[in-house]
């Protein structure tokens, strides 16, 4: 979803959203990782027409993994040609894993969801600046007919850390069903596939378990709890940063590892901002 006229307003919002905020952690030794999950709004016709081409797209891929460091990047929204060709220019050690959307029809077929010509298929991805091993799909309850988005985990061979992206239904998802919750399900799933060394997250298509969202209860007590999410700054905490231009967070990374930094990064190629996690992994 990567551009627009920058007022001094936008300058100084951008660098607040930009910051660093050290999180609270433990004080253990070891290698520090960063992880990105980053919603690309690399599919056009889902209100992306505006948001940049699939160049600035990967560009900004290599911004998040050079400027702002990140080791890991949990992706959705993603074309298959952008993620080779950032692969391509990040270099011969990272590596990449995909699991391709598509739409169920009544009969119980399956389509795939393209992007703009040239640019491949549409999906959630992990690519990482080391191998990545043991790629397997989460199953989790998904629309009888509808839009199949998913849950894709990896383990990243060094320093060994499990990783998840996720991107999860948004209500009405199921045309056969519209009135079905989806999304406890979903979370559910992606909670229970976690375990000790692992960060999970991505574009979740819900606001965090405060008063102000009325579905709250669709979060597994473990979210907030077990693991604790990039920008949670206590065990109470259930708020965070914007990550879409927009206003509002839906965007997540949850981890059991002691966190040393939590920012938030305007790409400006896409409607979601970039939530980048620093932990310490070794």
């Amino acid at each position: 979803m990567p551009v627009r006229l920058i007022t001094a307003v936008a300058v100084a919002l951008s660098a607040l959203l930009s910051a660093s905020v050290p999180v609270p952690a433990l004080p253990t030794a070891g290698e520090r990782l960063r992880v990105a999950t980053w919603n690309m709004c690399g599919v056009e016709q889902w209100n992306c027409d505006g948001t940049g081409s699939g160049d600035r797209k990967v560009r900004a891929l290599r911004d998040l993994a050079g400027a702002d460091g990140a080791d890991v990047l949990l992706l959705q929204e993603v074309c298959t040609e952008d993620l080779a060709a950032a692969r391509r220019a990040l270099g011969r050690d990272w590596d990449a894993a995909f699991r391709g959307y598509a739409h169920r029809t009544p009969d119980g077929r399956f389509t795939p969801v393209g992007c703009a010509a040239g640019r491949g298929r549409a999906g959630i991805a992990v690519l990482a600046s080391s191998p990545l091993t043991r790629v397997t799909r989460v199953n989790a309850q998904e629309p009888e007919v509808g839009l199949h988005r998913g849950i894709l985990c990896a383990t990243v061979s060094e320093p060994g850390l499990r990783v998840c992206s996720a991107h999860l239904s948004l209500p009405g998802s199921d045309r056969a069903h519209p009135q079905w919750e989806l999304r406890d399900d979903q979370l559910a799933a992606m909670v229970d596939a976690a375990g000790a060394r692992t960060v999970f997250g991505g574009d979740l298509n819900t606001t965090p378990p405060t008063a102000a969202n009325d579905r709250g209860w669709i979060w597994p007590h473990q979210a907030f709890r077990r693991y604790r999410e990039c920008d949670q700054r206590g065990p109470a905490a259930r708020t965070g940063r914007p990550t879409l231009a927009t206003g509002g967070k839906i965007d997540y990374l949850f981890t059991d590892l002691p966190r040393t930094g939590c920012s938030v990064r305007d790409t400006s190629a896409s409607d979601h901002l970039a939530l980048i996690m620093e932990v310490e992994a070794g």
